[in-house]
């Protein structure tokens, strides 16, 4: 089924609905636009909603829309493709460590360029807001994610004493369950579809905290629950979990909320960094 998904859409095509035929014709005729796409995106596209698209995922038996798009790689993935799905540019076979290297860089560069395109500065200037005026924040995510919301834990840690980050999903949740319209949860999700991440958020949300959400697309089920959406500029196929661009989209994010929110906020910061750096003083030596 791996090697041939794109056949067995076709072979299945007269058990979907009518609005199924609609999400299966679109897939057929643009696969490759689909592996960059969001679940909201996709039912947009077709011109359904987003149950449709999980119905179709359902009827094809498939857990859920990120199985979809794995399965819609491998099966176009082959030879060349592959190496070109796995990158996510065009590296060959044949490319000399420093043609590798530089495909590297610039698609890196890109992600960056791409995520600076985005910003809007009053969506920072929202952000940056709501996390100032927190009795507690809490970065969450999931996998590769997860990494980064600790990454951003971390560098908030030195000028503020009000930020954690869990790594279990049973605790993120129940942490969700208790916080109120004075907490802040800044939520990381690449596809924006994470299960474990949208349940976070959707609870957090039902508690009255204020969701900042770092993610690709501007719609989807993750970002109809924030009240801030940051986007950042990567592309990352299904077969590239946790690519190192996407990451560094995302920490730039958060690089440029921390600075500013020194900047903005200097003179407390300043005097919690002092303390913070130099409480671990004595390790570095």
């Amino acid at each position: 089924m791996q090697g041939d998904f794109i056949t067995s859409i076709k072979s299945a095509y007269n058990q979907f609905t009518k609005a199924e035929k609609k999400v299966a014709d679109y897939i057929l005729a643009n696969p490759r636009d689909v592996l960059f796409m969001s679940i909201t995106d996709l039912a947009e596209a077709c011109e359904v909603g987003d149950t449709s698209v999980f119905r179709f995922c359902k009827t094809m038996d498939l857990k859920g829309y990120q199985e979809f798009k794995m399965m819609l790689s491998l099966s176009i993935s082959k030879g060349q493709e592959q190496v070109d799905q796995f990158t996510g540019n065009n590296i060959s076979m044949e490319d000399s460590f420093g043609e590798l290297a530089r495909k590297v860089l610039n698609t890196n560069i890109n992600a960056l360029n791409e995520t600076f395109s985005m910003i809007r500065e009053e969506d920072i200037e929202r952000a940056i807001t709501l996390i100032h005026g927190a009795r507690k924040v809490f970065f969450f995510g999931v996998g590769a994610s997860m990494l980064t919301a600790m990454k951003a834990m971390n560098k908030f840690m030195r000028i503020e004493n009000k930020v954690f980050c869990i790594q279990d999903s049973h605790m993120q949740a129940m942490a969700a369950a208790t916080m109120d319209e004075r907490d802040v949860a800044v939520v990381f999700s690449y596809s924006g579809a994470t299960k474990d991440t949208i349940h976070v958020a959707e609870v957090a949300k039902r508690a009255g905290a204020r969701i900042i959400c770092i993610t690709r697309f501007v719609k989807s089920p993750l970002s109809s629950h924030a009240d801030v959406t940051l986007l950042s500029g990567a592309n990352e196929g299904p077969l590239q979990g946790g690519s190192t661009s996407a990451e560094i989209s995302q920490l730039f994010l958060v690089d440029l909320i921390y600075t500013e929110y020194y900047r903005r906020y200097f003179e407390q910061c300043s005097v919690n960094n002092e303390k913070t750096s130099g409480s671990v003083l004595e390790k570095l030596c």
